[in-house]
């Protein structure tokens, strides 16, 4: 186990030395503190500590990005140097452990005084991760022949209103989009068991109206079941829909952390949807959190098989190329060489619809997607069924080639959606 280190690559600000604060976050999160103590001998320390592997300076500023940060004794006028830091532990510290691996490099380094700004980046594990957990068992691959598509992305949606419908009004909702022509549903995060829409009637309701659609049609659309809760409360919710003939579930990866979503994939024998609700605490800040190439290893480790990426153009502050980015590091292997790579499907939402479907496939170079509209759908002048067909239209076009100005040409539903949600 010696011979395996983790590494992690950290954008720094701080007024001290680059050398110094680095070493200060090497030893914060190995074997050293903020001063000398008894037992932390050269042996243990050569045995132990988290090394310094590269410094790279870039920009300083004139102010600090964050409050609460100190500057070195004497300074009158600080100066706040910048630069990616990467530093390494052997494996040995924490053992092949995702919420311990968490604890060391997104751990105490947040709070430090010497640094107005730290951000976790990305980081490389070893192999003995990758045999210590299961990772995705359904991915892309698994994903695609239960849904019964085969090469355009998912088309999905969201139940909305998020909370309010009971049963049998979410059940007439899903009749509604499945008629349509939907690949995929799911559950707002903001509902899962609450009185007025219970689980379980829930489950039972919307899977009497997927059944009957399967009878007719020989395809099951794909409904993710919001399970969220404590880890007895997500295995028995689980079971529920796996009894019921439901295909997905999903949970909120940040509400039930590492070991709930941990707990579930042992159990599991469903495609788990994570939803990333909260991830503007980890990324909203340039100064501070942490990068979504560094979060999503993390889940896909853990086991889920598809992530949220938001979109292009989405109404909450994240750009379409941190968007992109984030996609494609969905399909991206974790680990080197032959074997599992932990690819899962990365989930593009909010504001989505239509008319992003080109610019989307052409930056993200790729249709192993699901791609969940709201309003571009359900708010559509035709109808649900003139949504759905419009964005698969779009899909369609893009993949083969077609401008979109010309697809539009060819497909009212395209058109209509075209002059009612703008380019």
């Amino acid at each position: 186990m010696n011979s395996h280190r983790i590494t992690a690559r950290y954008w720094i600000e701080t007024a001290f030395p680059l050398e110094s604060a680095a070493e200060t976050m090497a030893g914060e999160q190995s074997s050293g503190t903020f001063v000398k103590v008894p037992g932390e001998t050269e042996e243990l320390r050569h045995r132990h500590a988290a090394r310094v592997e590269r410094i790279d300076e870039r920009e300083s500023a004139a102010a600090p990005s964050l409050p609460g940060a100190k500057v070195p004794k004497g300074v009158a006028t600080p100066v706040y140097r910048r630069a990616e830091v990467t530093l390494s532990w052997p494996l040995e510290n924490m053992g092949p452990s995702l919420p311990n691996l968490m604890a060391t490099v997104a751990g105490n380094l947040f709070e430090l005084q010497q640094f107005s700004g730290l951000k976790l980046l990305d980081l490389h594990l070893p192999d003995p991760f990758r045999h210590a957990y299961r990772g995705p068992a359904f991915g892309v691959a698994g994903t695609r022949r239960l849904a019964g598509v085969e090469r355009l992305p998912l088309i999905g949606t969201i139940v909305k209103p998020s909370v309010g419908l009971g049963p049998e009004e979410t059940a007439g909702l899903v009749t509604r989009l499945v008629e349509g022509g939907i690949d995929f549903i799911k559950d707002d995060e903001l509902q899962c068991d609450g009185p007025h829409c219970p689980f379980e009637a829930r489950v039972h309701a919307v899977m009497r109206v997927l059944d009957a659609h399967a009878d007719r049609a020989g395809r099951k659309p794909m409904f993710a079941f919001n399970l969220s809760g404590d880890l007895d409360e997500m295995r028995r919710r689980h079971d529920i829909v796996e009894s019921a003939g439901g295909t997905c579930v999903m949970l909120s990866v940040n509400a039930v952390g590492l070991a709930g979503a941990i707990g579930l994939r042992r159990h599991a024998r469903l495609p788990i949807h994570a939803h990333r609700n909260g991830w503007g605490i980890f990324d909203r800040s340039p100064a501070i959190g942490m990068s979504y190439i560094a979060y999503q290893k993390f889940w896909r480790l853990a086991g889920v098989d598809h992530m949220h990426v938001n979109g292009i153009r989405n109404k909450f502050c994240e750009s379409g190329e941190s968007s992109i980015a984030s996609a494609r590091e969905c399909l991206r292997p974790m680990f080197d060489g032959a074997g599992r790579g932990c690819e899962i499907m990365p989930v593009f939402s909010s504001g989505q619809w239509a008319g992003q479907a080109h610019e989307t496939y052409a930056r993200f170079g790729s249709a192993d997607c699901i791609y969940a509209c709201g309003g571009g759908i359900v708010a559509h002048p035709g109808g649900i069924a003139a949504g759905v067909r419009s964005v698969r239209q779009a899909w369609e076009a893009a993949v083969e080639g077609v401008p979109l100005d010309r697809a539009a040409e060819r497909h009212e539903e395209l058109r209509q959606a075209m002059e009612a949600f703008g380019r």
